[in-house]
């Protein structure tokens, strides 16, 4: 049997509502080791840049409150600073313990930072954690400010830092898209509505259209997630401000900008309406639903075009990633579309509670941040990541083999929709009789019209029959549409 572990030593501490048991070696206080007993739902992690984006604003305020803090407390500025840099540098992150879904708008997640930071600078100074008296995670870390403007603040950094991240990723995929456009722009297949026949259409011409969703996707999630650049810091409890001064509500966004490389961060023209409302978070999250909607399509689209390899379109060919199934030998299944498509799913859920999550703020704050919070992250990094295996995993190892090809050709050779060319030539109702014999005696529309020598006289020739039921010209006639 495995050695048990020893059990951890444990401390008391106490507070106004009586005394807690914490481990000894824990950085966070009672506060949170009470958020801890009160919110045991998900047994999900806090998102390393949330806990980073905490730290810079609890930097920033430090840093915009140094002469208040060196005169009330001296000394303990350097060091609450020093330990904000220490969690900014990924320590300590393991005493972020709060659930990310809790109730109290965000109140257990701000003095889980507080405790810890107040905590490490402690340490530093050659004391003993939680000697409050000397730094206090209230008055000293929490000094100018409140849980309604620190959360939503980390928040917006948070996201438009993984915002960022996600819209490179996104880049990338749209070259992967649009290489793919280039390298099959030659080979013509048959376009598909109602998943029935359609009219031609070049490989490249759909590739490429995908490509351009992308790009609109990109500028969408880009122009939205501008607005998380209006931060309240400073507002205080309501945005009115109250206990901080106005030298610090104007030096604490110069600091965080510095602090964070966000040169665009401004207060919000109105700290109460900053405060209370939540709409930049749903606009961002509408526009990484739709985003994630535009994905799942291209996904399925990739599916039923590599569908097969026997009985299916077989149009494409999606690299091999892993056996498909255990029961099937030599199954192969197109698990990295699958995987957009659960993405996305997940994503239009999590927009919807992002949504209900906006409209449940009642007055002058929106507690349901924790949630709202939570849901947008985890789609921002679940479509990042998604994104990056789509594109390295699948998009840009798509191939055409010569069995693809034959097939694509096949099918454009015998589809009795390619009679829709003649229509200008010879209307509706004979080009409509023309297919319906193809399709009945599995004949192309090129041989029923070289075996009428009237509609040869009419379609002046085999040349220009040709040149009408030529597939690549079908494909070509709206590449330069009229201004």
């Amino acid at each position: 049997m495995p050695a048990k572990r020893p059990p951890r030593a444990i401390i008391t501490l106490n507070d106004s509502l009586g005394a807690m048991n914490i481990p000894a070696d824990a950085y966070y206080g009672i506060s949170t080791a009470r958020a801890l007993d009160n919110f045991p739902i998900t047994n999900y992690q806090l998102h390393p840049q949330l806990i980073k984006s905490l730290a810079m604003v609890k930097k920033s305020a430090a840093q915009a409150n140094e002469r208040e803090l060196e005169k009330n407390a001296p000394g303990v500025y350097k060091h609450i600073v020093n330990a904000c840099d220490a969690i900014i540098d990924g320590y300590y992150h393991e005493h972020f313990v709060v659930d990310p879904i809790q109730g109290g708008a965000g109140t257990s997640l701000n003095m889980n930072a507080n405790e810890v930071i107040a905590n490490i600078a402690l340490v530093a100074m050659g004391k003993d954690k939680h000697c409050h008296d000397i730094i206090h995670p209230n008055d000293h870390v929490n000094m100018s400010q409140s849980t309604n403007d620190v959360i939503p603040t980390a928040a917006r950094i948070c996201i438009r830092k993984l915002l960022d991240e996600l819209l490179t990723t996104m880049g990338e995929m749209s070259k992967v898209f649009g290489a793919k456009a280039l390298e099959f722009d030659t080979v013509v297949k048959m376009g598909r509505t109602h998943l029935q026949d359609a009219v031609p259409i070049r490989l490249g011409q759909e590739f490429d259209a995908y490509r351009r969703v992308i790009e609109r996707d990109i500028a969408r999630i880009s122009n939205t997630g501008n607005y998380l650049y209006e931060v309240n810091l400073g507002a205080t409890a309501i945005g009115t401000a109250l206990n901080a001064n106005p030298r610090y509500i104007r030096e604490v966004i110069y600091c965080l900008r510095n602090i964070t490389h966000m040169s665009d961060l401004r207060h919000a023209e109105s700290l109460v309406d900053g405060t209370q409302n939540t709409d930049c978070f749903t606009e961002v999250s509408g526009a990484l639903k739709i985003c994630a909607v535009n994905l799942s399509k291209i996904a399925n689209d990739l599916r039923l075009m590599a569908s097969g390899p026997q009985c299916g379109f077989g149009e494409i060919t999606l690299e091999k990633l892993q056996s498909g199934s255990s029961i099937m030998p030599e199954k192969v299944n197109p698990i990295i579309p699958e995987l957009i498509n659960q993405v996305a799913f997940q994503v239009i859920g999590n927009d919807l509670t992002v949504s209900l999550a906006s409209e449940a703020g009642q007055l002058d704050l929106n507690v349901m941040q924790p949630v709202l919070i939570y849901n947008l992250i985890q789609s921002v990094g679940m479509m990042n990541n998604a994104f990056r295996v789509f594109a390295e995993r699948c998009v840009s190892r798509i191939t055409l083999s010569e069995r693809n090809l034959a097939r694509i050709a096949a099918y454009v050779e015998k589809s009795p929709i390619i009679a829709t060319a003649l229509t200008p030539y010879i209307g509706y109702e004979r080009a409509g009789a023309i297919a319906r014999i193809a399709l009945s005696e599995g004949v192309t529309a090129f041989e029923i019209c070289m075996a009428d020598e009237s509609l040869v006289n009419r379609l002046g020739g085999e040349e220009s029959i040709r040149r009408i039921l030529d597939a690549d010209g079908m494909t070509r006639m709206g590449e330069n549409p009229p201004a």
